[in-house]
């Protein structure tokens, strides 16, 4: 039987190779064919077992097939109604739209209105792009160096890595590769700084913006969390020049760094919200929430065929819900500070960890070459992506799933579903403490790398 199963395996990878496009990504670096999965665990083909610390780049909230998103799209599936009704009125609609204000923070949800995008969260960055132009009747934009906003036109020419500058950049602040090089509070004040004058200078050459978009937490810029001060400094600045500020919740929603929106860390109040991902329960969904003061569209100015997806929002209300009353953002922040500190711990013993870092159940682990000369740099090493593609690879070969990001994909990233057990955590924390050990015995760094 494993013979003929790993045969079958070996079979779809090699079509899947002929036939898609050179554009794939995860399946270069997983080579792997899911066929069943349950919570944390995938099972392969090849009747191999994974535990999958990728969640669907943070999609997966519960986990892959859990109950209480099952029986939703069962009892839809069963009750006869269509599953394809454009922007028409459902009680599903009603009953997902209801769920998601009673989560949002309570500045918003009291004066809120809700615009159902194409189901990828892409198109909902390009909704409140538009959105906030139309408002303000103004078209620049503010956004943040290392920012990953999605793939298309709008959304990629906010992000970090765009190729054609047409938005304003700002520094973003980090802690271990601060862009001032001092870190820390000063780090951030001076941000905060740059970001006002560059504002308030009429010889700046910086028009009014429509607006501000910003990730609370940068997922693919390396796992970086905005400090809280400094979330609440650009939502004044913000408020006092009338720029709306859009905060991109698309990864870290839903629980996933410790509270069910990232920015109430901070306890700050966006204007607009961009979500996706796991509010879909595993579904393709992705809304743009916004005060009712900008709802200045005409009908139709933002559409989308699939826009109306019942399954995903009858999936995504049960995930809603069942974060909400299980508590699971507090179980995230609690299980999330347990990984961190042993990560910690592990990386007093191994000098190639950079830097550890993250919020809740949203981690990242920086990998460097610390004997790297490079006598023109100054600050930490530079980061090593090529030891951390092997202990990608050392961590599949132990049945783990990860994925890398960051600037120069130096950064291993762990987005468990907040179901994930103290047991699955151990033995994820196991796995990858002991691919890093192998990769470290068989990487040979080159002489210098990247300086971030």
């Amino acid at each position: 039987m494993a013979v003929t199963e790993g045969i079958a395996h070996e079979g779809i990878l090699r079509r899947q190779s002929l036939r898609e496009s050179a554009a794939r990504t995860y399946a270069r670096s997983l080579p792997i064919v899911p066929v069943r999965a349950r919570g944390l665990t995938i099972e392969g083909a090849d009747g191999r077992r994974y535990l999958d610390c990728l969640s669907g780049a943070g999609t997966l909230a519960l986990g892959h097939n859990h109950p209480a998103v099952l029986e939703a799209v069962k009892k839809v599936i069963d009750s006869g109604a269509p599953l394809h009704v454009l922007d028409l009125a459902t009680p599903v609609k009603d009953a997902f739209t209801t769920e998601l204000f009673a989560t949002l923070p309570p500045g918003l949800a009291d004066n809120a209105r809700v615009q159902f995008c194409g189901p990828a969260g892409t198109d909902a960055v390009e909704a409140a792009l538009k959105l906030v132009r139309t408002a303000t009747g103004r078209s620049g934009l503010l956004a943040f160096t290392g920012a990953y906003h999605g793939m298309t036109e709008g959304a990629l020419a906010a992000s970090g890595g765009a190729p054609d500058v047409r938005v304003t950049r700002l520094p973003y602040p980090q802690e271990y590769r601060c862009p001032f090089g001092v870190g820390g509070e000063r780090g951030a004040e001076l941000s905060s700084r740059w970001t006002q004058t560059l504002l308030d200078d009429p010889k700046s050459g910086v028009a009014a913006p429509a607006g501000m978009i910003l990730e609370p937490v940068q997922g693919e810029g390396g796992v970086i969390p905005a400090p809280d001060d400094w979330l609440r400094r650009m939502r004044r600045i913000t408020a006092d020049r009338s720029i709306p500020l859009i905060a991109d919740e698309v990864q870290t929603g839903v629980g996933r760094t410790g509270a069910f929106w990232a920015v109430e860390h901070s306890g700050i109040v966006p204007d607009v919200m961009v979500l996706s991902k796991a509010i879909g329960g595993s579904l393709p969904l992705a809304v743009v929430v916004y005060r009712s003061e900008l709802d200045a569209w005409e009908p139709g100015a933002h559409a989308g065929t699939f826009r109306g997806n019942q399954l995903a929002m009858a999936a995504g209300a049960a995930t809603l819900r069942h974060v909400r009353e299980n508590r699971l953002a507090e179980r995230a922040a609690t299980l999330g500070a347990r990984m961190l500190g042993r990560l910690q711990g592990l990386a007093a013993d191994h000098p190639r960890i950079g830097d550890v870092r993250g919020k809740g159940l949203m981690i990242g682990v920086e990998l460097v070459a610390p004997e790297a000369e490079d006598l023109t740099a100054a600050g930490p090493p530079p980061a090593d992506p090529a030891l951390a593609a092997a202990v990608q690879r050392e961590c599949l070969d132990r049945g783990l799933i990860v994925e890398l990001g960051g600037r120069h994909s130096s950064v291993v990233r762990l987005l468990p579903p907040l179901t994930i057990t103290d047991e699955q955590a151990e033995a994820v924390l196991d796995r990858l403490a002991d691919a890093l050990s192998a990769a470290e015995r068989t990487h040979r760094p080159r002489e210098t790398g990247p300086s971030h």
